[in-house]
């Protein structure tokens, strides 16, 4: 039998026969909610047969804040917070989608200079949002260093965010019709000298973990979700693309302005390990971070003065319909289904589609036949924001 560290596909471990049989040998174990390794307040009941995994059953709503219901009772503008609450690690983006669905509905038009601002903060976003995904992942591993090198990297993105916006990490910034606040030239340059020195940074990144072989033994061919399974469970973002999918809504279907830059959508390619595993998963992310400093570069040349919001009224007041939006976040496809009435002030109906809610609901398909070590691997790999799981 082949050794699990090898590079090359390794046998998978089987439950055996008699234990299969007789269910009460297998040991309940419960991995959270408080464990760190579930990433959130996660609970998931494991079935196991010494250190091989025979079952997970994700427990949720430990989180749950009836955010959907809520929304129904607020006016068009007040709901924004409630997004930057979902996934409180990439709130830029999760505002954005629902904007743009009011805005849509509305027939808002957007200035110029406040969409690229918007994409300015998405990337930025989008960057901070992957570098907490590298130093926990790492951390969840047992390397400790990559952890405190992101979260650096991290706050300075912060604390741009926090002088555009006034909060540290749940910012009510991207309004119904623009942004909340003009960006400064001092700030525009701070951002460009930042990029600067954070890509020679992600060089040093790759180096430390994307290539260190305990990272690549610990990873490659681990947690192999195949673009079928992708598929059938509707899988989005890096979890998608990790599979060798090349689908990114910034470039397959482009919103905002993403149809004038210029970038390349990263897949799995499986030049390590099997395409679809965490390793792959992971380095979608990393090369992701890459494209993004590209977007922002060509976003800061193609900004020009003018103004950041356009003609919206007071009380906004949407005409009967529904509009189904969805966009690129970091975690992959989020999409918000809008139903109005008639002059309504508050929407009729509000329902949020989550990334994160979808991929946890691979782990029961991809679990069964892991180590325990493994599975933890696994789940890190997924990178699920239980905010958004949860709602």
């Amino acid at each position: 039998m082949q050794s699990r560290w090898d590079i090359g596909e390794p046998e998978k471990p089987t439950i055996n026969e008699e234990t299969e049989q007789l269910k009460s040998e297998l040991l309940t174990l419960n991995m959270g909610p408080q464990h760190p390794a579930t990433h959130g307040v996660l609970r998931i009941e494991i079935k196991t047969d010494s250190e091989i995994v025979a079952h997970a059953i994700p427990h949720l709503g430990y989180l749950h804040r009836c955010m959907e219901k809520h929304c129904e009772n607020l006016d068009y503008r007040g709901v924004i917070p409630f997004f930057d609450r979902l996934d409180y690690l990439a709130s830029m983006s999760q505002e954005h989608t629902y904007v743009m669905a009011v805005e849509k509905m509305l027939g808002t038009e957007v200035p110029r200079r406040a969409e690229l601002i918007r994409i300015i903060v998405l990337e930025f976003q989008r960057i901070a949002s992957h570098l907490m995904a590298f130093g926990t992942y790492a951390l969840d591993l047992g390397a400790f260093s990559p952890f405190l090198y992101a979260f650096q990297d991290r706050e300075e993105i912060l604390r741009f965010f926090e002088e555009l916006s006034g909060a540290r990490l749940l910012y009510n910034y991207i309004w119904v019709g623009g942004v909340w606040n003009d960006l400064t030239d001092d700030q525009v340059e701070k951002m460009k000298s930042f990029l600067d020195r954070f890509e020679e940074n992600t060089k040093t990144y790759h180096e430390l973990v994307s290539m260190n072989q305990i990272f690549i033994q610990r990873t490659a061919n681990v947690g192999v979700m195949s673009l079928q399974d992708c598929f059938d469970y509707g899988a989005t973002g890096p979890v998608l693309r990790g599979a060798g999918y090349k689908w990114d809504l910034r470039k397959q279907a482009p919103y905002s302005l993403y149809s004038e830059f210029d970038f390349d959508v990263q897949v799995g390619v499986g030049e390590i390990g099997q395409v679809g595993d965490c390793w792959n998963r992971f380095i979608v992310r990393m090369r992701e971070v890459g494209e993004s400093i590209k977007i922002l570069r060509q976003a800061f040349d193609k900004l020009e003065p003018g103004s950041i919001m356009g003609k919206v009224p007071k009380i906004i007041k949407l005409p009967k319909g529904e509009i189904y939006m969805k966009t690129e976040c970091p975690r992959g496809e989020l999409g918000v289904h809008l139903v109005s009435e008639d002059g309504g002030k508050t929407p009729y109906r509000l329902k949020v589609k989550s990334p994160c809610f979808t991929h946890t609901s691979m782990l029961p398909r991809v679990a069964p036949g892991q180590m325990i070590a493994d599975f933890v691997a696994t789940v890190g790999s997924i990178d699920i924001v239980l905010g958004e799981v949860d709602r």
